[in-house]
């Protein structure tokens, strides 16, 4: 997995509207925090992205763009997104690339790991959060580095 003071990967994936997003073109523009989690609609999953939603308006405070990956497609983001009312961009990781090009491995070989990387407006990974069980740590966490 990355440590913080590592480049962060480029990111180039569709979200949930189908659109293309890369990570890059916040590069000297935005703060990134990039959540990987398992899947859409399941409840770890769905309390971290609410936890997200809910400090929502704290991020953006703190000019960052908050994204969500896992290996949903994009309709199943495109749902999820829209029965949770989560403002924030999910991308399609479907093939892995982006799990694999940070390091977020498979919890037990079976599911994909959760992992939260702070990114500032240079690229530069500037702290990790990884907690399989504890969703809304990741979100306090990042708040954290952000802050600090």
């Amino acid at each position: 997995m990355l440590k913080p003071g590592s480049r962060a990967p480029e990111v180039a994936l569709n979200d949930q509207h189908g659109a293309a997003f890369r990570l890059s073109a916040l590069h000297g523009h935005k703060n990134a925090v990039l959540f990987f989690y398992p899947r859409d609609e399941t409840a770890i999953c769905t309390k971290e992205a609410c936890a997200f939603r809910d400090s929502y308006a704290d991020f953006m405070a703190a000019d960052t763009a908050v994204i969500g990956i896992s290996d949903d497609d994009t309709a199943s983001h495109h749902g999820f997104a829209q029965h949770w009312r989560l403002p924030f961009t999910l991308l399609s990781d479907v093939e892995g690339r982006a799990r694999k090009a940070f390091g977020v491995g498979r919890w037990l070989g079976l599911l994909p790991g959760r992992a939260t990387f702070v990114i500032d407006k240079q690229g530069i990974v500037r702290a990790v959060i990884d907690d399989r069980f504890n969703a809304e740590r990741h979100v306090r966490d990042a708040l954290a580095a952000l802050r600090g």
